[in-house]
């Protein structure tokens, strides 16, 4: 009986030994796994805040789409769904590489047409021994998978513009737009603020923060947005019959896909799951939330009661607001990023209003004043604390960052405004922009699409609800 237990013992100290040294014999091994674990994660993270990032879109749909008549709600809708459609072409053929690509600071180049060089790889792109060193700041994803991430901030992006032009622009028209500014205003912009060596920003330019989109996505677009609205001139029905929200719970359903898939937008630009992600996910939240109880404040305030479009119009000044700076700064500062961003996007709606300019869904008062505010406090309270890659802003003592972001504000401006004017002009001189009155006031489903949403009797919504 004594020997049997001393054969076993024996083999169980054999088998530990045998494992230790196995363990000591090939730490490689353990490393390669614990990398191979972190890419998975990493991953896996990325690919699902790429979907909520695709979420936004079809959000952005309903959202706008309550705001206008039911006579052209499809329309509404579908000028955010044709950006799915060609951006998902145009991105993988030309417009990533012109993006992220090597190139001058200002554009990349064309070396990756057709993804043309961009595969899996994880690690020797990130030693510099390819080009694709160019994504040395995320270092545990495929390269496709950052490609992917990228489109769908690409697709949005002209989606917004949508807001400013909705109800009388020609569906032609408007895809040639979105086609041309996604390539000649949207590229240049994320490869300056983006990309290794762009003219703005922190991988090798003028250091501009920039964490999820505040000059390259909401600037760009809330800026084209007043201008194309200038160039394309007022509904016909504009200011003396303006018609309420058709839908009021298509606006808050849309509002809370964007909060949503905001998540995605904001954490996911942090590029990899943890802790950054994390500081990303808690401010996005925050300035949101306080966003929109500023608003409901001030409605109560100023107005008697607080409404449902205003909450969900809050909601989204406040998410603005933080995109440039969710990865930079405290949950203290994202609440007084979401509530100052809310009250000058309140006040910027109401002037915009008294000046009877038909932006009609407020794009430029919310997401090119938001984006503004956002980009400048980002300047104010960006802190080293909270992401060591970034810089401190004004608050820390560092003026100059506070200087920076006002110039990459400016330089946005610029480029979105007169890029967008001499495309309007291109297709209004060819193509032509507007629809002719009779089919606007027939609406736009009906003229442009041949359906409508609702399958009601177009006639009797004409007599009662429009002018003749």
């Amino acid at each position: 009986m004594l020997q049997k237990v001393s054969i076993a013992i024996a083999i169980v100290f054999g088998l530990i030994f045998s494992l230790a040294g196995q363990a000591i014999a090939a730490p490689s091994d353990v490393n390669a796994a614990i990398a191979n674990a972190q890419t998975a994660a990493d991953t896996a993270f990325m690919l699902m805040s790429a979907a909520l990032v695709l979420l936004m879109t079809p959000g952005l749909a309903f959202f706008y789409g309550g705001f206008v008549r039911s006579r052209n709600i499809l329309n509404t809708l579908m000028m955010s769904f044709l950006l799915m459609a060609i951006v998902g072409v145009t991105w993988i053929l030309w417009g990533y590489s012109l993006s992220f690509a090597p190139g001058l600071p200002f554009i990349g180049g064309l070396q990756w047409f057709g993804l043309n060089g961009v595969g899996l790889e994880t690690t020797d792109y990130l030693k510099g021994t390819n080009p694709a060193e160019v994504l040395s700041y995320a270092p545990t994803i495929p390269h496709q998978a950052f490609m992917i991430y990228q489109a769908m901030f690409a697709i949005i992006t002209p989606a917004l513009i949508s807001g400013a032009i909705v109800e009388r622009m020609s569906f032609t028209a408007y895809a040639l737009f979105v086609l041309l500014w996604s390539t000649l205003i949207y590229t240049p912009l994320a490869h300056m603020v983006w990309a290794k060596g762009g003219l703005l920003g922190l991988y090798g330019g003028m250091g501009a923060l920039d964490f999820a989109g505040g000059t390259v996505v909401h600037i760009s677009s809330g800026v084209s947005a007043v201008v194309a609205a200038y160039v394309l001139g007022s509904r016909k029905s504009y200011p003396d019959r303006i018609a309420p929200p058709h839908n009021v719970p298509f606006i808050l359903l849309g509002a809370g896909l964007l909060w949503f898939g905001w998540f995605g937008f904001n954490a996911g630009s942090a590029l990899a799951s943890g802790g950054l992600a994390t500081v990303a996910f808690v401010a996005t939240n925050t300035s949101a939330a306080a966003g929109a109880l500023t608003w409901l404040i001030l409605e109560k305030v100023l107005r008697g009661k607080p409404t449902a479009v205003g909450a969900a119009t809050g909601a989204v000044a406040g998410l603005v607001g933080i995109t440039p700076a969710a990865g930079f700064v405290t949950p203290l500062a994202a609440i007084l990023i979401g509530s100052i961003t809310a009250l000058v996007c309140f006040y910027a709606v109401t002037f915009k209003a008294k000046l009877q300019f038909d932006d009609s869904l407020d794009t430029f008062p919310v997401h090119g004043v938001g984006g503004t505010v956002g980009a400048i406090l980002t300047g104010i309270f960006a802190t080293t604390e909270v992401n060591s890659a970034g810089k401190d802003g004004l608050l820390r003592g560092n003026f100059n960052q506070f200087i920076v972001q006002i110039v990459a504000v400016l330089i946005a401006y610029a480029i979105a405004a007169i890029g967008t004017f001499i495309l309007m002009k291109i297709l209004d001189v060819t193509v032509g922009l507007r629809l002719k009155p009779e089919a606007e006031l027939q609406g736009m489903d009906i003229s442009e699409h041949g359906e409508e949403g609702y399958n009601e009797e177009f006639g009797e919504r004409l007599s009662f609800n429009e002018p003749k």
